[in-house]
């Protein structure tokens, strides 16, 4: 492993998978080492320290949601969860316990390392730039929100509410075009840096996670175009 190669940690109890996934990323320049269950994920978490961790829902000891907990109390970190079962309880569980996005089996390769670099190419945008580029250097308010972009914190009505990565630059979208209608192609590409519209499902987990965090009255959802923050009167 050279000094600026990214560390992911892959957690998949599927050999053939683990392997596969492990020989994809290695070649697509990641230092990447392999856990096959709940408990060995959160010991190599601990040692490995990595930039990222693949995680499979399914694993033996105890499940991903749970790895995922512990590993989220110790040292955040972005988290891209593998699941077989395309269940949206199963994904808002997911994302409510600090996964930044998913992918749902079978999943192609090219598109696993895709959302992975497109992961870490948000936490590296936060950290390099804490004002978020078009971010004011200032809080920003929005109705009941508050939302510190230096610190990264969001409050609703003075009270702190715990948001991933992912979560936090979808809301600083929504709030920064406040009463504006944005596309899901449009959230994608801002949020997600994906170029085409095949994630929508990531979008639509998140926004309803956004909303069992914050509340289910600010989030407008305009059918057959996309989601709108509007501050109630």
């Amino acid at each position: 492993m050279t000094a600026n190669q990214q560390r992911i940690l892959v957690v998949e109890d599927e050999p053939t998978i683990a392997g596969a996934v492990a020989d994809r990323l290695a070649a697509e320049g990641f230092a990447v080492e392999i856990a096959a269950d709940g408990p060995s994920a959160v010991e190599r978490a601990r040692s490995y320290r990595p930039d990222l961790i693949v995680l499979d829902l399914m694993l033996p000891g105890f499940d991903g949601l749970e790895v995922c907990r512990r590993v989220q109390a110790e040292r955040p970190v972005p988290v891209l969860m593998l699941t077989a079962r395309d269940d949206e309880t199963d994904l808002l569980v997911g994302l409510g316990v600090g996964a930044d996005d998913y992918i749902t089996k079978p999943f192609s390769m090219r598109e696993l390392a895709a959302r992975i670099r497109a992961v870490l190419r948000r936490v590296e945008r936060s950290s390099d730039d804490p004002d978020g580029g078009p971010e004011p250097a200032g809080p920003l308010r929005a109705g009941p929100l508050e939302i510190d972009p230096r610190s990264r914190r969001v409050r609703r009505d003075g009270e702190e509410v715990h948001l991933t990565p992912t979560e936090f630059e979808l809301l600083g979208c929504l709030a920064r075009n406040q009463g504006t209608v944005l596309t899901r192609a449009v959230l994608l590409e801002q949020v997600w840096d994906w170029a085409d519209a095949s994630g929508t499902r990531a979008v639509d987990s998140h926004v309803k996670a956004l909303r069992r965090k914050l509340g289910a009255d600010l989030i407008r959802t305009v059918h057959g175009v996309g989601y709108c923050l509007e501050i109630p009167a």
